[in-house]
């Protein structure tokens, strides 16, 4: 079969773009690391932690399968870590999370799928792996739902009175 004219130059510029445009070529959670340890904006340092958390996972389900559950729980509490830095620096520079949400929204999202990882992570780890993970859980956890409190301070209270107020029992 015959190609026509210039088909196989444009297939070539096809396939150019596309790599260009894919997200294959990606930094490594040490460079990433090292730009959300320099990062002084707040909210640039959240949206960072997303990259960074996501390349973390992948080093984690990765030494888990390789077997390395020690790299697979160090890199976990490190994204602990981070979580708590990243939350820190939104509380220091930007404390109204309910109108300046930019950063506290993106982190909480993220912090969901950490949650998520440090779990089905506990379910394939030995014995003796799963209770610094649960700590790192837990921990995950608690700042989760600071995360929801401090962008929805105003939410009703959870427990609701059997009566309603305006009718009261003698």
């Amino acid at each position: 079969m015959r190609m026509p004219p210039g088909f196989q130059e444009t297939l070539c510029n096809l396939a150019a773009i596309l790599l260009l445009l894919s997200p294959t070529v990606t930094e490594s959670v040490a460079e990433l690391q090292s730009r959300f340890d320099r990062e002084t904006d707040s909210v640039r340092k959240a949206k960072i932690l997303v990259r960074l958390g996501d390349a973390q996972f992948e080093e984690a389900r990765r030494a888990g399968k390789e077997g390395d559950d020690n790299t697979a729980g160090f890199t976990l509490e490190k994204y602990r870590d981070n979580v708590l830095a990243a939350i820190q620096a939104l509380k220091k520079q930007h404390p109204d999370a309910e109108k300046h949400s930019n950063g506290y929204r993106q982190l909480e999202m993220h912090l969901r799928n950490g949650i998520r990882e440090v779990e089905d992570t506990m379910l394939a780890a030995p014995a003796p792996y799963k209770p610094p993970l649960q700590i790192v859980r837990q921990d995950l956890i608690a700042m989760d739902e600071e995360l929801i409190k401090l962008l929805f301070p105003r939410r009703p209270t959870d427990h609701h009175p059997s009566t309603p107020p305006s009718e009261k029992q003698p």
